[in-house]
């Protein structure tokens, strides 16, 4: 094979390995590096430059003589560190173990089409993960009964919007205002003695963490682009999940303080 075909080739590929890293909530610098050490195990270096749904990646020789540039699109995927840590690994053993494209290739495609954890096992884990956050501060059981409740029917709306593909600010405010709607049953029946904690803890599952955190880490590892067109979009997540709880106060009149 020719050098061309050979950069050609191997930049599809890191195109859509580097696009799938960027998509399941990986920071830039990782994918940067990651990308990078599977071109020089290959003998060529990888430029890069990475915005919110865009990767434009030039692939080129020591010498600079020989290039092959490409531009992919940013597929919209769920947050999967599984997915995040094993494309991490292969880089890694890529680089060791000099693997060929081929290999790299089927090793890729194993992990990327490994079936995600069951729907109904992660609506669960996050109902408890949001009840453990309600009695963090200092929620009584039956405001953590509550959360739990809000929490299943507000990832569960989440959930089939998403699959319907509907716009996802309207989902975080539909499932925002479906969560604290519920949430709210303890401060109008005032149920136990932590009633505005359920409320305010009700949607704290849609908090974007992953996002907020990425948009800092880029920004202090120098991709300043990438990093606050992550804060813009979690800013906007933030605003449509305070809108769904202001519905929500606002319909039942309850005393946000």
């Amino acid at each position: 094979m020719d050098i061309h075909s050979e950069l050609k080739e191997l930049s599809h590929f890191l195109s859509d390995y580097s696009t799938c890293l960027m998509a399941v909530g990986t920071h830039t610098s990782r994918v940067v590096r990651n990308t990078s050490r599977i071109a020089q195990s290959f003998g060529f270096f990888a430029d890069m430059t990475i915005f919110q749904k865009t990767i434009i990646m030039t692939l080129r020789d020591k010498d600079n003589l020989h290039s092959y540039s490409s531009v992919n699109k940013i597929k919209p995927m769920a947050l999967n560190f599984e997915i995040n840590s094993r494309l991490s690994s292969l880089s890694w053993e890529a680089y060791d173990e000099r693997l060929s494209l081929a290999q790299i290739k089927s090793r890729y495609q194993e992990i990327v089409s490994k079936p995600r954890m069951n729907k109904w096992i992660v609506l669960l884990l996050v109902a408890f993960a949001n009840a453990s956050f309600c009695r963090l501060f200092l929620g009584d059981w039956q405001a953590m009964s509550i959360v739990f409740i809000a929490t299943l029917v507000g990832f569960f709306v989440r959930q089939k919007m998403m699959e319907k593909h509907i716009n996802h600010l309207f989902v975080f405010v539909s499932a925002s205002f479906v969560a604290s709607m519920i949430g709210s049953i303890a401060t109008l029946y005032n149920i136990g003695n932590t009633p505005q904690i359920a409320l305010g803890t009700s949607v704290l599952f849609l908090i974007p963490g992953v996002p907020l955190i990425n948009g800092v880490l880029d920004i202090i590892e120098g991709h300043a682009l990438a990093g606050v067109s992550r804060l813009i979009n979690a800013a906007l997540l933030i605003i449509c999940l305070a809108i769904g709880l202001s519905l929500t106060l606002l319909l039942i009149g309850v005393d946000a303080l």
